[in-house]
């Protein structure tokens, strides 16, 4: 990709997060901007580690919690006026926080991999998160501990205490960690990651230390996952010890896998649906949760490389312009696909209501009803029935596209 093309790339990133508020005004849009705005920042810090230098850590969570912690500390400095400095700094210092948690930890840590390595990341995020609740006047205990973002110096007028400003705030900040984390791909560092990601001996045997290439991605991961901590602070005013427990690192986690590791914008698509899950979804049913265990469970199975990994599928078709030939065969094969979810879903919802009346897609479903029942049973197998059927015309018109062209047609 030429220079030109990758500046583009970066303004219309830099644009889009932007505009965002001005397509959906509404004081819900902008929380949840402001939450997908720390997810990235958050699962792009997670795909330095995973992704790309193959440490899997159940324990990411203690560098966004610690961060976080440190910032709404530096929030109650600035409103005691024992310091002065405008918040702007603050995801700065919580990823100057998180920095310094990741070289002492990282000294040890990262001296083994696979295995050892991940199970020295949950007994470090176990114990960090046993600490929140023993060391009172660093976390506050149980009920944390919180600031107030207003005080300090205007920046040109603003005071940040509406939800709109801090989410231009997080913006830039987003914008600059991500270039920045890109950047760090393009360095002999993230580069050899890669290699000892895939092959730590012969990265050993070429002269690179694989234990100092972890040490070093493992450092510049902690150190975005403090701004990312940073930034959530300067959201909610407040923080507790979830934000340092093994849920905390298992979200993470899921946004880093669903959305793509083997992809830079993976871990973005990844935070988009898993905070649209979180803030959404969680509205209408209250068994949210165990619709995103299923999806994860089927991105395992079906979409090991993730949705990036999906999209990306598509680029040598896209390339030799066969794309339109797939349009048809995905929507016959989808179609029935979503109607089948639906149903399913349709029958998870009337198992757990039981004997309530509920709306659903515009239909009003009774629990209680066995003709509901019978008619929602047939729903889903008919359409299973049908998307069974249609895979394999999906599977040939796949093949069709991405087939080179016989000699007689060239």
């Amino acid at each position: 990709m030429s220079m030109v093309k990758k500046l583009s790339v970066w303004i219309g990133y830099l644009v889009v997060l932007l505009i965002l508020p001005r397509l959906f005004d509404s004081i819900l849009a902008i929380s949840i901007l402001n939450q997908m705005a720390i997810g990235i920042v958050f699962a792009l810090s997670y795909n330095m580690l995973l992704g790309q230098g193959g440490m899997l850590s159940f324990g990411h969570a203690v560098y966004f919690g610690l961060g976080g912690f440190m910032a709404v500390h530096a929030l109650i400095m600035i409103e005691s006026e024992t310091a002065y400095f405008s918040i702007l700094l603050i995801p700065l210092i919580g990823g100057a926080f998180g920095l310094i948690a990741a070289i002492f930890i990282g000294s040890f840590s990262t001296h083994k991999a696979g295995t050892v390595f991940a199970m020295i990341s949950l007994g470090i995020g176990e114990l960090i998160a046993a600490s929140s609740l023993i060391f009172v006047s660093f976390f506050g205990g149980e009920a944390g501990i919180s600031g107030d973002r207003t005080f300090g110096p205007l920046f040109f007028g603003v005071d940040f205490a509406q939800d709109l400003e801090i989410y231009y705030l997080s913006a830039v900040w987003v914008f600059i960690a991500t270039v920045f984390m890109y950047l760090f791909t393009q360095t002999p560092s993230g580069r050899m990651a890669n290699a000892v990601r895939d092959n730590p001996e012969r990265a050993e045997f070429i002269g690179y230390s694989a234990r100092r290439v972890r040490f070093i991605s493992f450092c510049a991961s902690g150190l975005f996952a403090g701004i990312a901590g940073g930034l959530f602070a300067l959201n909610y005013e407040f923080i507790t010890d979830e934000s340092l427990n093994a849920i905390t690192s298992g979200r993470v986690l899921l946004m880093a896998y669903i959305g793509g590791l083997g992809y830079f914008i993976g871990p973005i698509v990844g935070a988009v649906i898993l905070t649209l899950m979180n803030s959404l979804l969680s509205n209408y049913s209250d068994l949210w949760l165990l619709y995103l265990g299923i999806m994860f469970v089927l991105t395992v199975m079906f979409l090991p490389r993730g949705f990036a990994g999906f999209i990306m599928m598509h680029q040598v078709v896209w390339l030799r312009g066969n794309l339109k030939s797939l349009i048809l065969p995905y929507l016959i094969t989808g179609i029935p696909a979503a109607i089948f979810t639906s149903a399913c879903i349709a029958l998870v919802e009337m198992s757990h209501l039981e004997e309530e009346v509920f709306h659903y897609l515009g239909l009003e479903l009774d629990p209680s009803a066995t003709l509901t029942w019978i008619i929602t049973i047939a729903i889903a197998a008919g359409s299973f029935y049908a998307t069974r059927r249609s895979v394999g015309q999906l599977s040939d018109a796949w093949e069709s596209a991405n087939s080179f062209p016989d000699s007689e047609d060239r």
